[in-house]
Parts: C-alpha cells; structure tokens; sequence
C-alpha cells in the first residue's frame, strides 16, 4: 500500500515517539500510549511539520482509513500492517540514520588522520 511522504513522516513520528518513549518504562508488560491531540501538539511544537493542526489530523485519518494505526481508547496505535510500514520506513532509512550518528559523535574528528581547514566559496558547501 503506498504511503505519501507526508503520511510516512507522521507514521515514522509516531513509531520513533512510541519508540523512545517505552524505553522508559520499566514494566514489559505496559506501554506509552498517545492521545491524537498531543501527537498532533508534538509534531507542531517539534517543528517536525509545519502545518495546520487540521492537516496533521487529515493525514493522521488517511493512515487510520488506509488500515496502518488506529484510534482506540483515545490513544493511537499501531495495527500490525502499521509495524511493517514503520518497520519499513526505518529499514529504508537506517543507514542514513547510522551516518548522522556517527557524524555527530565527538570521535569524528579523530577518525581522519589529519583534518584540514581550507577556504572556499559558499557555494561548495552543504549547509
């Protein structure tokens, strides 16, 4: 089933919130659950999309019509189609991820033999 990035950026939100929010709790058998109001305040005040809340929510109904999460007890949860998607968005972007990582460890730097610092125009450069 084909996502939009859009909607693929809110069901990877949702999984990464999800994510690092049950490393926190202690207890196996229970898990974070999260209200749509908040997600949708997370996603804005996060600046992950900057959008209206009304968008967020739209996108948020394509993922629940499309069978991919849904809105149970005032909680949004993934179906198992859901973890798969999710699960295949994180596979797809895995090794970027590794790179970012590592590229902002402190050790970097210390990977290269010699780093060197020269001056070039603006335009060469990756902001």
């Amino acid at each position: 089933m084909k996502l939009s990035q859009k909607t693929k950026l809110m069901l990877f939100t949702l999984g990464e919130y999800y994510k690092t929010a049950n490393k926190k709790v202690k207890i196996n058998s229970m898990q974070v659950v999260i209200p749509k109001t908040d997600f949708i305040r997370l996603v804005q005040e996060a600046g992950i999309a900057e959008k209206q809340p009304r968008a967020i929510y739209k996108n948020l109904e394509i993922l629940e019509k499309k069978k991919i999460i849904i809105y149970r007890n005032k909680a949004l949860m993934f179906t198992e189609r859901g973890i798969k998607n999710f699960n295949e968005i994180e596979k797809e972007i895995g090794p970027y991820k590794k790179i970012m990582d590592i590229m902002k460890s402190k050790e970097v730097v210390a990977m290269t033999k010699k780093p060197q610092t020269i001056f070039v125009e603006k335009t060469f450069l990756v902001d």
